[in-house]
């Protein structure tokens, strides 16, 4: 079994810049649940949480130039559309639409992600506007979940996907209910 079988260069970097997005992604979503479950305070914004999410956000980007030249080398369009020019209504084009929508989210969480955004925005704000990491997540997991169909995934990165993921949301809504629990006392 290779975790490569037969792949170029373009498709070893989509899967090599994916999966630390995905790591990366959850690492950020992880830190603020774990600080509400081991009851350390969580502020608005704490560093290692932002840069956390900024690496993920370079690393998301960097998925998604290189892997919109994995498939149709040089005909970027048909991720979206068919040959006659109608939107893709295939798992393709699910996986691609999901992905290039998730890729604009984090765009503009990178584009919030410093000291002078929140000043500008205020705490509160800021903080709304950040939280677009929830969606942006979500539609990377469909996208994710979508290409492991399309490509035909082989088992360790059906497991890492699925292992990541579900430790990400098991973390969030226990870290959603200790924080609802504390606020209702």
């Amino acid at each position: 079994m290779h975790l490569f079988p037969k792949r170029d260069l373009v498709s070893r970097l989509s899967i090599g810049t994916a999966y630390p997005a995905l790591l990366l992604t959850a690492a950020a979503l992880l830190l603020g649940p774990c600080h509400v479950l081991w009851r350390k305070p969580n502020p608005v914004s704490f560093d290692l949480r932002r840069n956390v999410g900024i690496w993920a956000g370079i690393a998301a980007l960097a998925h998604t130039a290189v892997g919109l030249n994995v498939h149709l080398r040089g005909r970027m369009w048909l991720y979206f559309v068919d040959e006659r020019g109608h939107l893709r209504r295939d798992l393709f084009g699910f996986g691609n639409y999901t992905g290039v929508m998730a890729a604009m989210m984090f765009a503009l969480l990178l584009a919030l992600s410093n000291d002078a955004s929140l000043r500008t925005l205020g705490a509160g704000r800021w903080k709304s506007l950040q939280r677009w990491a929830y969606p942006a997540a979500a539609l990377t997991a469909a996208h994710a979940i979508a290409y492991q169909q399309i490509e035909k995934r082989i088992l360790p990165f059906e497991a890492a996907l699925y292992g990541v993921l579900g430790a990400t949301l098991v973390f969030q809504v226990a870290g959603f209910f200790k924080s609802r629990g504390a606020t209702t006392r």
